[in-house]
C-alpha cells in the first residue's frame, strides 16, 4: 500500500485544498493511506476521517508542528500540538498522546531542521527523506538515512491536490478497512517500506510555492 504522509488543507495559512478533495484525490492516485498534517491544528485531518469512513483509504490523524528548531510531523495524535516549542518537548508531547514524531524536510530548501539532528534523532521516531515540494535537500536526508538507519516517512507536503501522491512510503501491505493508525506507525518503525515516486519539477514548484504565498495574503482560498 501507498502511504503519503504529509499533505496539506485549508486549514493551513497556505493551502486552498478542500479536506474532502484531499481523500478523493488521493484514492484517484492510488494511494492508500493520507496524513494531513496542517499548521499548528488537525482540523483538516479530523475532518477528512470523517469523510473517509466509508472510502478505501486510512486517514491520520497529523499535525505539522513548528518547533522552536523546525517542523515536526505528528501522527497519529489526539489533540492539537502548540507550535514554539523546544523540539525535545514537541515530542515529548506527541509521545504523550501516543503518536508518531517526525523530523520534517530536515535539509530542506529554506525550512530546514536548525539544531543538532542526530541529537534530536535519539528522541524522534523517524526523518521524512524524501519531501516532493522542497527544491533541495532530499539527497542530503537520503545521504543522513543511510548514516544512520533511522526509520523514515515519505510525504508529497502538497499544499494543493497536484501534488498529492508524487511520491509515497510503499509498505508491503494489503489495505483492508480493519487497518489501523496504529499499525501503520508501528510498520513505519519497523523499517519495511520503500521509498517511490518522483518529486514535483522545479517548474512544478517554481509554480507551487508563490500560489502558497497568495493563500497567506488571503487572495486564494
Amino acid at each position: 500500500m501507498k502511504c503519503d504522509l504529509h499533505i496539506h488543507s485549508r486549514y493551513s495559512y497556505d493551502s486552498a485544498s478542500q479536506p474532502k478533495d484531499i481523500v478523493d484525490t488521493a484514492i484517484k492516485n492510488g494511494i492508500q493511506c493520507v496524513a494531513i498534517a496542517d499548521h499548528g491544528n488537525i482540523k483538516g485531518s479530523l475532518e477528512a476521517f470523517e469523510y473517509a469512513k466509508e472510502k478505501p483509504i486510512l486517514v491520520i490523524v497529523s499535525e505539522e508542528v513548528k518547533s522552536k528548531q523546525g517542523d515536526i510531523l505528528a501522527l497519529n495524535i489526539k489533540e492539537a500540538i502548540p507550535n514554539k516549542l523546544e523540539a525535545e518537548e514537541t515530542i515529548k508531547r506527541i509521545h504523550a498522546q501516543g503518536g508518531t514524531a517526525i523530523i520534517a524536510h530536515p535539509y530542506g530548501s529554506l525550512c530546514g531542521f536548525d539544531g543538532d539532528l542526530e541529537k534530536i534523532m535519539e528522541k524522534a521516531d523517524g526523518l521524512e527523506v524524501l519531501n516532493a515540494s522542497v527544491f533541495w535537500g532530499n539527497q542530503r536526508a537520503h545521504d543522513f538515512l543511510r548514516k544512520h538507519g533511522y526509520a523514515f516517512t515519505v510525504g508529497s507536503d502538497a499544499h494543493f491536490t497536484n501534488f498529492i501522491g508524487k511520491v509515497w512510503l510503499e509498505l508491503p501491505l494489503e489495505y483492508k478497512s480493519t487497518l489501523t493508525p496504529e499499525f501503520i506507525m508501528e510498520s513505519i518503525k519497523s523499517k519495511i517500506g520503500m521509498i517511490g515516486g518522483k518529486g514535483g519539477s522545479f517548474l512544478e514548484k517554481a509554480i507551487d510555492h508563490p500560489m502558497r504565498n497568495l493563500c497567506k495574503i488571503g487572495l486564494l482560498k
